[in-house]
């Protein structure tokens, strides 16, 4: 049975000790505009499909936060149907948690962001700006000049003159780079250019390193354009003596920070062990774990492990294996992921990991629902006996739907009018439309059905399609809102953003930032 609780008997658990997960239910644009400190996104739209994920240990303490609109109590249920055994919500939502006196912080990624400002406080990695980078290269000077972000976004846009090579990359890669020439790193803001230049500073201090003030965003607002839509690039080989010399880096670094390498045989001693969530993450590079991949590890880069924690990892204070050939990639996130509170390991890739045997994983939607083919929607929909309700994210909606077809998304499902009939809901690869099916046969108010296939079918049956104007942010829910077309021109969004990016260590209670190790 859930249990109802105060902000202040929340915070307490959060911040005290032993492990906890505390989920917030709002979709991305709600979250973006305050949440607390710790608080992971799990919106209702996918909860189920995300929490057992994020959660993986079902009688870890589990918090939840909502709007104040009631949707904590039904996730609540949820998880207990799921066999989780320790649920508890807090009264008033987030509009309790500011009552009671607590912060709701604005953006997203907010302890990783954090520990990115908090690293150039303490680090000090040295920086330049657009006008500085911009007289090196009038005076031929030479440097090397890396976008430390994922492949996806160096590709929308960059800095002109970048090379992709993320974080954890860089460091990886670091002995194929010359050695006599300064490196200069940059990312969208702030954070992640300076974990990178930080990275380097500390695995390898003989290397000149800067990291480009505010990133492409910086750039924009001094008056100078970015270059976009580049073709994709690898990332440099290694031979045998750069990795060899990778290796050594790693095994340095481990011991002077009193960082773990385990055995494989340790890994499945540490997974079984009772009363501890152990999360398995393979930080090589998306082409290697792809080729290669490891049973039981999600791959997840360095770069989105260290800058993206909450979309990985949901419990707080739990334990966190990183797999990786070299080591020194695994190295680095350990270092910054036990800065947030993780107890963190390394492993070596091996044959042993490649041969582990890992129970399936549990299914995100306990019951059954009905579905339908979607010739046989499209039919319904045609003569008027059904209504096409897509329940895919807004900008796919806009981007193509069935003509005639209404957009919802799971936490509005109460907003549709009760006389609607018969639905067949229009997903996506994911659990959305499940999870919607699964809400309205709760209420007993709808005779619903899944499209089986979804989208893509519907379109392969036939079915007009037909495009529509992005929704206001206001009504879409699920685009991150704070700050949003900063990547698309808006200089003040811009502005506004980088300004939250430097004001996160003002906003810590003496509480939150004692949670950091750094």
């Amino acid at each position: 049975m859930s249990a109802r609780i105060s902000a202040d008997s929340a915070m307490g658990r959060i911040v005290g000790e032993g492990e906890v997960a505390f989920l917030d239910l709002r979709e991305a644009g709600p979250f973006s505009e305050g949440h607390p400190f710790f608080a992971v996104p799990c919106p209702w739209s996918r909860f189920e499909e995300r929490v057992v994920a994020l959660v993986p240990r079902r009688d870890v303490p589990v918090i939840l936060i909502d709007g104040g609109d009631g949707i904590a109590e039904l996730a609540a249920r949820s998880l207990e149907c799921l066999g989780y055994s320790d649920v508890s919500f807090v009264e008033g939502g987030v509009p309790g948690w500011s009552e009671a006196g607590f912060t709701n912080f604005k953006g997203v990624h907010v302890p990783s962001k954090t520990l990115g400002e908090l690293a150039e406080e303490h680090l000090h990695p040295r920086s330049l700006g657009p006008d500085a980078l911009s007289q090196w290269r009038d005076e031929g000077r030479p440097f090397q000049f890396y976008d430390c972000r994922p492949a996806a976004e160096h590709m929308k846009m960059t800095v002109p003159g970048t090379t992709y090579l993320p974080n954890g990359e860089l460091l990886h890669r670091l002995e194929t780079l010359p050695a006599e020439t300064p490196i200069v790193v940059t990312c969208a803001g702030r954070t992640r250019g300076i974990i990178g230049a930080a990275s380097v500073g500390l695995v390898a201090p003989d290397r000149e390193i800067f990291w480009l003030e505010d990133g492409t965003q910086g750039w924009r607002l001094s008056g100078r354009e970015l270059a976009h839509d580049l073709p994709e690039e690898k990332l440099p080989a290694l031979n045998d003596g750069a990795a060899a010399a990778t290796e050594a880096r790693s095994l340095k670094f481990l011991a002077r920070e009193g960082l773990e390498m385990l055995e494989a045989p340790e890994v499945d001693a540490l997974c079984s062990e009772n009363g501890v969530t152990t999360y398995l993450f393979d930080v090589r590079a998306p082409e290697e774990a792809r080729r290669d991949p490891l049973p039981g590890f999600a791959a997840v880069p360095v770069v989105s492990l260290v800058q993206a924690t909450d979309q990985e990892i949901g419990v707080w204070r739990a334990r966190v294996i990183l797999a990786d050939d070299l080591g020194l990639r695994g190295a680095i996130a350990a270092y910054w992921l036990r800065a947030l509170g993780f107890q963190t390991f390394v492993v070596r890739t091996s044959d042993a990991l490649r041969g582990r045997s890992v129970a399936p994983k549990p299914t995100a939607v306990a019951e059954r629902v009905l579905r339908i083919s979607a010739a046989e929607a499209l039919a319904d929909f045609e003569t008027g006996n059904a209504r096409l309700v897509d329940v895919r994210p807004s900008g796919d909606f806009a981007t193509g739907h069935v003509r005639g077809s209404i957009w919802t998304i799971r936490p509005r499902l109460h907003d549709l009018p009760s006389d609607i009939g018969r639905l067949h809901l229009v997903g996506d690869e994911t659990a959305r439309a499940d999870l919607a099916a699964f809400t309205l046969r709760s209420t007993g108010a709808f005779d619903a059905a899944v499209v089986d296939g979804g989208m893509t079918a519907l379109t392969a049956a036939g079915a007009e399609i037909e495009t529509s104007s992005p929704m206001p942010l206001s009504e879409a829910l699920d685009i991150t809102s704070f700050a949003d077309g900063r990547h698309r021109g808006n200089l003040k969004a811009s502005q506004l953003y980088l300004a939250w990016e430097k004001g996160l260590v003002g906003q810590l209670s003496d509480t939150e930032r004692g949670l950091f190790r750094i």
